[in-house]
């Protein structure tokens, strides 16, 4: 458990309310007096800056918002599962969950972006140079062009009343019809129906050992590669963390009738040591989906992160990380974010086929 006492949760509780009011309002500004370091933490997440600093900080967030790394091969092929069942065959989206499984108060929060990266390392990197060169990938015209793994397959979201699920351990289960993997399946199905060729790699890397999850899914990439060289694009999917022991945040895009985590693009440098030359590449890749999206849905996506770690994407160009949500977001805002992500990249995805 998340050590807080009954008292001290729901006063939390109450405070994560009129924080997502306030934010949902546009301002958090009103908050500042009394949030007892609450504010203060919403705002160093969002702002990237310290807590003191933070307190005085003005209520629009700054592109420069904070996320994490994510963080495995006996690859098994399954070419995309069957799509979701329609909105009237599900019925009415549920209410969103106020407090976690540990009964942590979950925050809203907006991280804004545009075609911005949230640069985490030393390097010096020309964003605007970047997007102006564009993507060096060609999908091929037949066969296999998008990979889609799960380094961190268990990743799961919050329950609600109509996806619950055991955890197999905080915000994490084996079960695939509640995990990343089942957000995976949503992403390959909504990037078929644009007319692309996917691959979607089921396996569950990070148990029954987190420790060597990397490892193994890089074997697995490296196995499909071997046997179809072509493939254009390796899409990593996970589920961001975001919060402390007192406080969930969830991400929410700005989307009229749209219940909608938001989604993030993740690059690596090798900047760490790793030997990783191309880097530039993927995020030239990144950029340039961040600009598609952002031309249909200017909230969906955060900043791309850029990172000192490498995460498998020296084993091919057109290689990324892709945070759908956070831990504080449910299942059904996840993938109504990774639908709405593949509905804007993957008309940019197929420009880029062979002719």
């Amino acid at each position: 458990m998340r050590g807080l006492s009954k008292l001290k949760k729901a006063a939390a509780a109450a405070l994560a309310l009129l924080g997502a009011r306030a934010l949902l309002a546009g301002g958090v500004s009103a908050l500042s007096g009394g949030a007892e370091g609450l504010l203060p933490a919403v705002l160093s997440l969002e702002l990237g800056r310290p807590a003191a600093a933070a307190a005085s900080a003005a209520p629009t967030p700054s592109p420069e918002a904070a996320g994490r790394g994510a963080g495995g091969a006996q690859g098994y092929v399954s070419i995309i599962a069957a799509p979701a069942p329609s909105p009237e065959a599900a019925g009415p989206e549920p209410t969103p969950p106020s407090v976690d499984s540990d009964g942590t108060p979950i925050v809203e929060t907006t991280i804004y972006s545009g075609v911005a990266i949230k640069n985490g390392t030393e390097i010096d990197i020309d964003t605007a140079a970047l997007l102006a060169a564009g993507p060096t990938q060609v999908l091929p015209a037949e066969g296999p062009q998008v990979l889609i793994v799960h380094t961190h397959g268990s990743e799961a979201y919050t329950p609600d009343s109509r996806d619950y699920y055991e955890e197999t351990d905080t915000d994490r289960t084996e079960d695939t019809n509640y995990n990343v993997v089942r957000v995976g399946d949503e992403l390959a199905a909504a990037l078929t129906e644009q007319g692309l060729n996917v691959l979607h790699d089921r396996e569950i890397y990070d148990y029954p050992s987190y420790t060597g999850s990397y490892s193994r899914s890089g074997t697995a990439v490296e196995e499909y590669l071997a046997q179809y060289p072509d493939i254009a694009v390796v899409i990593d999917l996970h589920r961001d963390a975001l919060g402390d022991a007192d406080v969930t945040y969830k991400t929410v895009a700005e989307l009229s009738g749209e219940s909608c985590s938001q989604v993030m693009l993740l690059v690596g440098t090798g900047e760490s040591g790793l030997w990783h030359p191309q880097w530039e590449q993927n995020l030239r890749l990144a950029l340039y989906l961040q600009d598609a999206v952002n031309d249909r849905y200017p909230t969906l996506m955060r900043p791309v992160s850029v990172t000192p770690e490498r995460y498998n994407q020296h084993l091919t160009t057109g290689s990324l990380i892709l945070e759908v949500g956070s831990n504080g977001n449910t299942l059904r805002e996840a993938l109504n974010a990774v639908r709405l992500f593949a509905q804007a990249a993957g008309p940019a995805l197929l420009s880029l086929t062979q002719n």
